[in-house]
């Protein structure tokens, strides 16, 4: 397990889940409730809804016929995914049983040749690989080895490792230059290849990752090929309007459309985008590519510039679970998946790893409090699938869905957090996330640990404390967030002429003692954000933001219609900790206008200037937390008077 390839061109690697402590005030008790509730919560809904009944009926040890969507297998990997994550940090006997017994059902299901999907062994054993474009069985291959390579890191076992390994070499065996053109409709086993190949240190997984990344917007295109088929896969009308425009086939919705490396805009399905995204990064962490990395580039300025939620949410549409056009982010109806929030975060993690730049992290961080934070309840066993940045009172999370793939994706990366919160460099230690407990890496040949003390995302003050039994020279990265505008660092109790080597990375290279401290402390004010005036459904409002945190206002803390508040000129925001407020949180407070409601009698319509404003209280609360109390309006824009 510690030959792990971690990509000539990357200049991070990140620092291995089982070496990464939380135990903070914030991401603890999240990381518990998923644990010890969502964990058992979600296995139980496998079982009562057939997924991994499907298994057992595959392997021939029941009777029965396929329950379910033809893709539900990709939802039992994940759910192991996140097991075996929770596993590396916190082992758990009765935990790790339960997963041996679900890996057992699973590996029993596969057939002699490798190939494992249930609903084709056991609706349509004679159509596999005939419909790649719909049919989702190489994205459930590819959730397979993710869950297969976590597995194996989580408890050194090889036997979910063995499964994928011999599906992948069926894969292998059948696709490839020189062999079958094809690629997944759903991207997903691309970045997952990767994984696997990292793992095993097996080329040929590479190289069938980059053959699948190669086939988008080639012409003819399978997919094309595939819906004017009627015989293929038993599902071919099955979303076949979006891969048409009229009789014209067009591969915008599984980003088809162009090669790769000439793809300038993020269209289509946002999950699937983010997946592809995911892998072209590791792709060049391998090979360097500058095509490839331009292409990129491109793609990540039109997300972040044009086309993203300032909750880091992705994908305004429901017709396509995804992008439309640039500056088309309307609020009430926004979809912004679950989903594709963890896309958008572990892709920006991937980019992250490449060069270090700071705002990869940036956006990480944005979408994790935010977007994808939102897309499970306090209790653990509630979700959204989707989540709109306003609502008329009509929206609720649901404690499971008939397509699934929101509540396992919150609880594999809720598992899996620690990845995400350090990076390790040639030359040093990186800070991406500040997260209260402590992180061991061996630097300069020298086991080193980093303590972290900190109420963050409520605070901005900062606490590390190096232990190490000998001197040792190293670099430490720390991340200044770009929403802060004013930080300080000092060591030991001195002040710190910090050198920046990114955006906003600050280095510290020096001799480090055991006993060290460095104190880092980011100013978080109270910030009333604008939307760019092409964001037409957001001009005279105003969001309000302290620190990584956006904030919304429902209905149960005010008296007034919170989507016709406006904030005054001078509003007297100030930050109040609410310790028995929905577990614990920061409100903001202050004031608005209201109308004056009471002062229409049953008039429709009347000349303007005869309604009056009054001064309310405004209690705005962290975007995530909202629908926690019950149904109610919510809004995250604000009329600014």
């Amino acid at each position: 397990m510690n030959n792990m390839v971690h990509g000539k061109h990357r200049r991070l690697h990140p620092v291995p889940l089982r070496d990464v402590v939380i135990d903070d005030v914030f991401w603890a008790p999240r990381i518990k409730i998923n644990r010890e509730h969502t964990l058992a919560y979600q296995l139980q809904q496998c079982e009562d809804t057939g997924r991994i009944r499907n298994f057992d009926k595959a392997a021939g040890v029941v009777d029965g016929e396929f329950e379910g969507i033809f893709f539900n297998d990709s939802d039992l990997y994940k759910w192991i995914e996140a097991t075996a994550y929770s596993l590396s940090t916190y082992p758990d006997a009765d935990l790790e049983e339960k997963l041996d017994q679900v890996i057992v059902r699973v590996a029993a299901a596969q057939e002699d040749d490798g190939y494992l999907n249930t609903y084709f062994i056991l609706v349509e054993p004679d159509k596999k690989w005939t419909n790649l474009g719909v049919m989702h069985e190489l994205y459930c291959a590819g959730h397979l080895f993710q869950a297969a390579v976590a597995h194996y890191l989580g408890t050194g076992k090889r036997t979910l490792l063995d499964v994928a390994c011999r599906f992948a070499d069926h894969i292998d065996g059948i696709f490839g230059p020189e062999k079958r053109k094809g690629m997944p409709g759903h991207e997903e086993i691309e970045l997952a290849l990767m994984d696997l190949y990292r793992v095993t240190g097996e080329a040929r997984y590479f190289h069938l990752s980059e053959f699948f990344i190669d086939q988008r917007g080639q012409r003819p295109s399978v997919f094309e090929q595939e819906i004017h088929n009627p015989g293929t896969g038993g599902k071919v009308a099955h979303n076949r309007s979006h891969f048409m425009v009229g009789e014209t086939y067009c591969g915008a919705y599984a980003q088809d459309h162009l090669p790769v490396r000439e793809q300038r805009e993020v269209v289509g399905h946002a999950v699937r985008a983010m997946y592809l995204y995911c892998a072209m990064a590791d792709v060049v962490g391998e090979t360097g590519e500058p095509a490839l990395r331009d292409a990129l580039e491109k793609l990540w300025h039109n997300v972040t510039r044009a086309r993203m939620y300032v909750t880091g949410g992705i994908g305004p549409s429901s017709h396509n679970e995804g992008f439309t056009q640039d500056y088309h982010l309307p609020n009430t109806t926004a979809y912004a998946e679950t989903c594709a929030a963890v896309g958008n975060i572990i892709w920006n993690w991937r980019l992250l790893m490449l060069d270090g730049e700071a705002r990869f992290a940036d956006v990480m961080e944005l979408a994790l409090y935010n977007g994808f934070l939102s897309g499970v309840a306090l209790d653990g066993t509630h979700f959204f699938y989707v989540n709109p940045l306003r609502s008329n009172g009509d929206r609720e999370r649901e404690g499971w869905f008939g397509c699934a793939c929101c509540p396992p994706n919150v609880a594999r990366l809720l598992a899996s957090l620690g990845l995400y919160a350090y990076g390790q460099s040639e030359d040093g230690l990186w800070m991406h996330l500040y997260i209260a407990g402590r992180v061991k890496v061996q630097q300069s040949g020298t086991e080193i640990t980093l303590k972290t003390e900190t109420r963050y995302p409520w605070h901005g003050e900062v606490k590390m404390t190096m232990e190490t039994d000998q001197p040792v020279d190293f670099t430490l990265y720390l991340r200044i967030p770009d929403w802060c505008r004013e930080a300080s660092i000092s060591i030991n109790g001195s002040s710190q002429e910090s050198k920046s080597v990114s955006s906003a990375y600050t280095a510290l290279k020096r001799t480090w003692q055991n006993g060290d401290t460095i104190r880092l402390s980011l100013s978080m004010p109270i910030e009333q954000i604008e939307a760019h005036p092409n964001i037409t459904n957001n001009q005279g409002k105003v969001a309000l933001r302290r620190g990584p945190m956006l904030y919304c206002l429902e209905e149960i803390d005010h008296d007034d219609h919170v989507h016709g508040m406006i904030l005054p000129e001078d509003p007297g925001l100030e930050a109040e900790t609410a310790p028995d407020l929905l577990g614990g949180i920061t409100v903001i407070r202050g004031k608005a206008l209201a109308l004056d409601r009471e002062s229409w009698n049953d008039e429709l319509y009347r000349p303007s200037g005869h309604t009056a404003l009054r001064v309310t209280d405004l209690t705005a609360i962290p975007y995530y937390a909202w629908n926690n109390r019950g149904k109610g309006n919510m809004t995250t824009w604000i009329h600014k008077g």
